[in-house]
């Protein structure tokens, strides 16, 4: 009779018991209350569902089969003991095959949408990069030039109201190489003007990148580092380097190159001068597939980006 109640409680217990977690589940989500919550709730309830089953079916088939001579049947704490151990073994057996993928599903996706959150914010921080003492300073440059040279001045004016746009509309996360480079040489433009005689750009884009994509103003931080701690760092003007070119798996390689006295391997680190924030991005968008690295040398220093090649359509 132990058997043949044991048996029962599981034909008809199993199948509800799998029903009514799936509904407890589905029902929890919507509510929102996480997964601690609906798993006590559940073990404790699957217990008592099977510790009742069982010492129904107990006394089911005790009047239907016959007792043994000397055979002392079990109590009735001992069949509830059993049907709450029988009810929590299999709520752990339903749980690992179905709720614990869910929730590493659940957590993994969480993961990448913070990750994702986290890369909006520095992108929404490098378009507002434009810091309140560069557009003093290109304000002061411009006032300057108004009654000098009145044509430069309108240039200059024309230039940062674009990268004011851009920085206030936003376009997506990615945008062509040909975009991206139109951006960097209004950026460059203002410098040039500012730093006048001090600070000079060079521009050798392959024909062949223009329509390659790339997350939105990537290459920004490293031209300002080339700026800020290469270029103005050389006695009698220094120069900026941005070329591209594309590699083999294919991919697309973007390096921004200074000729200043270059950078000591302690400030080479990688969350140095904004480094950080681009590796992130490069992660989160391509795992371990595209990679940036620093190299100097007393004769300048060089970022170089290598990322799959994706092929976009210009504007």
């Amino acid at each position: 009779s132990r058997f043949l109640s044991k048996a029962i409680a599981l034909l008809v217990g199993l199948p509800l018991l799998i029903v009514w977690a799936f509904a407890l589940f589905r029902w929890a989500s919507r509510k929102r209350f996480g997964v601690l919550a609906p798993l006590f709730v559940g073990a404790v309830t699957a217990g008592l569902f099977f510790a009742g089953l069982l010492l129904a079916s107990r006394a089911a088939t005790v009047s239907l089969t016959p007792l043994r001579p000397h055979h002392e049947p079990f109590g009735e704490g001992d069949v509830l003991r059993v049907g709450f151990a029988m009810g929590l073994t299999y709520y752990a057996l339903w749980a690992l095959a179905f709720v614990l993928p869910i929730v590493a599903e659940d957590a993994r996706v969480r993961a990448l949408e913070a990750d994702k959150l986290r890369t909006h914010a520095e992108l929404a921080r490098l378009r507002s990069h434009l810091e309140p003492h560069f557009l003093l300073n290109t304000l002061n440059t411009i006032a300057g030039l108004v009654a000098e040279d009145p044509r430069e001045a309108r240039r200059l004016l024309g230039a940062l109201g674009d990268l004011l746009r851009d920085a206030v509309v936003p376009d997506g996360e990615m945008q062509t190489l040909g975009e991206q480079i139109e951006w960097l040489r209004r950026y460059a433009h203002i410098l040039e003007v500012r730093h006048a005689g001090h600070l000079a750009f060079h521009w050798q884009v392959a024909g062949g990148t223009r329509r390659a994509l790339l997350p939105r103003l990537l290459l920004q931080p490293l031209v300002e580092n080339a700026v800020k701690h290469g270029a103005l760092m050389r006695a009698g003007g220094g120069e900026i380097t941005v070329r591209t070119e594309l590699g083999d798996g294919p991919k697309l390689i973007c390096i921004v190159e200074d000729n200043g006295p270059g950078v000591s391997q302690r400030e080479t680190r990688p969350g140095a001068f904004g480094l950080l924030s681009v590796r992130r991005r490069l992660a989160l968008r391509y795992s371990d597939t595209a990679t940036l690295r620093l190299e100097s040398s007393p004769a300048g220093t060089r970022s170089v980006v290598e990322l799959p090649l994706e092929q976009g359509s210009m504007p």
